[in-house]
């Protein structure tokens, strides 16, 4: 009998996923039952049911009872774009186009890499939120934000359940003036999979960021982990120099894309 391993599910999940963004299994193109992909992958039924059920979840199947299950006529492709070249007003635009969960919200002493990026002393306290963005329903970010106590203190938890964290800053006085982020992958650990509707172990886009004040002085640390079938990031470049001296530089003023009222841009991919 097989077992239920999260890894075989999510195995499937991307391989099924892969050949219906690539274009192999077409809209409206019914996909073989469970017991046939069951024999084919090896796998048991439940583990197949668990892989179509994250399909299903993410829109890109649709299950008809009595009939089979079909890759949907038309499966959503929005996602939020985080524009590197515009990053602070990117953030704002991400806050007034989603809705937030606030899952905590206290002041703590934080973990010595946070204080020392803040420039904290010892025993200096930060306010420490976790919250989940969410976008037409559907969760796609989760926030975990350090900010020193002497800012903190001018938001109340209720303040931050409903405006976005940058705003909050600014309407302070805060002067945001410079971030540093660094941008890799992680897997979904319990929680974070159990806020995020994803398995155990999914792949997420994970972004540490700290932003600075006019001074220099760190107001806000950010460790942020999005699904990566929701939200994207993008950076438009463009080629200056010559001969040897040539080299790519971040464009001032993105051409190719297109932000809609919601901040979602409909920029088109190109290769």
């Amino acid at each position: 009998m097989f077992a239920i391993e999260p890894s075989k599910t999510h195995r499937l999940y991307l391989l099924l996923k892969e050949r219906i963004t690539n274009g192999s299994l077409l809209p409206g193109e019914q996909l073989p039952p469970e017991p046939s992909l069951a024999a084919t992958h090896e796998m048991s039924r439940v583990t197949i049911r668990r892989a179509l059920d994250g399909l299903a979840r993410d829109g890109l199947i649709v299950r008809q009872p009595g009939a089979g299950t079909f890759v949907r006529s038309k499966h959503p492709e929005r996602a939020f774009v985080g524009d590197f070249s515009n990053l602070l007003q990117s953030l704002i635009a991400m806050g007034r186009s989603t809705r937030v969960r606030l899952l905590s919200f206290g002041y703590v002493i934080p973990p010595t890499p946070v204080a020392e990026a803040l420039g904290l002393d010892r025993e200096e306290r930060a306010q420490h939120s976790i919250r989940v963005r969410y976008m037409d329903d559907e969760p796609f970010s989760y926030l975990s934000t350090y900010v020193p106590e002497r800012i903190g203190v001018s938001y109340s938890e209720d303040d931050l359940a409903t405006t976005p964290l940058l705003e909050l800053l600014e309407r302070s006085g805060i002067v945001t003036a410079a971030a540093d982020q660094t941008l890799s992958a992680t897997l979904a650990g319990p929680d974070t999979a159990r806020a995020l509707s994803v398995e155990i172990g999914a792949p997420l886009l994970s972004l540490t960021r700290i932003v600075r004040g006019a001074e220099g002085r760190g107001i806000e640390h950010l460790s942020a982990l999005y699904r990566p079938d929701k939200h994207q990031f993008h950076m438009a470049l463009t080629r200056e120099g010559e001969g040897a001296d040539r080299h790519w530089r971040p464009a001032a003023n993105p051409v190719n894309a297109q932000t809609d009222r919601r901040g979602v841009s409909s920029r088109r991919r190109r290769q």
